[in-house]
C-alpha cells in the first residue's frame, strides 16, 4: 500500500492518527449497518417470495374464473358488463425509515365502503362465473399492492446494501491501510530525524569538550 504524499511532521502525524481513529470507528458502524440491513433484507426477501407465490396462485384462480365467464358470455356482453366500473381504489404512498433507507408504505382506500360496488353491472344478464371472477380479483388486489411495496423495498434495500458494502471495502482495504502505512512512515522519519539530531548534538558536544580541553591544557 503506497503512503500518502504528505510532509513527515508531528502535526501531520497527529492529524492522520485522528483520521485513522475516525475511519476505524466509521468502519465498525458501517459494518454493523450492513449486517443489520442484510438481516432485514433477507427477512423481507422471504416474505416477498411467499407473498408472490400466494399472489400468483390467486391470479391463476382469478384468470380461471374469467375464462369460465368468457365461455358462457359473449365478448360483447362481457365487455359491456365491465365497461363502467362503479368502485375506485386510491393508493396513498408513505415511507418508513429502515436503517436510513426510505422504504415505501402503500395504503389503499375505496371510494365507497359498499362491498357491492365492486360489481359494475346488474346481475340479470351476467353469469355467476363473472361474479366469481370479479370477487377473486377484488380479493387478490390488496396482496398485489403489498407485493409491489415489498418488491420496491427489496430494490431500495439492495441498493443501500451495495453502497454500504463499497464504503466498508473502501475503508477496510484502502483508507485505513493507507493511513496506517503513512503513520508508520512518518513515525520512522521522525525517529530517524531525532537520531540524526542527537548524533549531531553529541558531535557538537564532543567538539566543544575537545576545544575546552585544548584551551585548558
Amino acid at each position: 500500500m503506497a503512503v500518502m504524499n504528505v510532509n513527515p511532521t508531528r502535526m501531520q502525524l497527529s492529524k492522520l492518527k485522528k483520521q485513522l481513529t475516525t475511519a476505524v470507528r466509521g468502519h465498525k458502524m458501517l459494518k454493523d449497518k450492513r449486517d443489520e440491513l442484510m438481516r432485514q433484507f433477507l427477512d423481507l426477501i422471504r416474505e416477498t417470495r411467499d407473498l408472490r407465490e400466494k399472489v400468483e396462485a390467486e391470479l391463476e384462480h382469478c384468470n380461471a374464473h374469467f375464462v369460465n365467464a368468457s365461455a358462457v358470455m359473449s365478448k360483447e356482453a362481457l365487455d359491456a358488463a365491465l365497461l363502467s366500473p362503479k368502485q375506485q381504489i386510491g393508493v396513498q404512498i408513505g415511507s418508513k425509515n429502515v436503517m436510513s433507507v426510505e422504504i415505501p408504505q402503500f395504503e389503499t382506500e375505496t371510494r365507497t365502503a359498499d362491498k357491492g360496488d365492486i360489481f359494475p353491472y346488474g346481475f340479470a344478464f351476467t353469469s355467476f362465473e363473472l361474479d366469481d371472477a370479479v370477487t377473486s380479483l377484488d380479493t387478490v388486489l390488496p396482496d398485489l399492492i403489498k407485493l409491489a411495496q415489498y418488491e420496491k423495498s427489496c430494490e431500495l434495500m439492495s441498493a443501500e446494501i451495495e453502497k454500504t458494502r463499497r464504503r466498508v471495502n473502501s475503508l477496510e482495504h484502502v483508507m485505513i491501510p493507507r493511513n496506517q502505512e503513512t503513520i508508520k512512515y512518518i513515525s520512522m522519519k521522525l525517529e530517524e530525524n531525532d537520531r540524526s539530531s542527537r548524533t549531531r548534538l553529541m558531535k557538537v558536544k564532543d567538539m566543544l569538550l575537545d576545544k575546552a580541553h585544548h584551551y585548558s591544557a
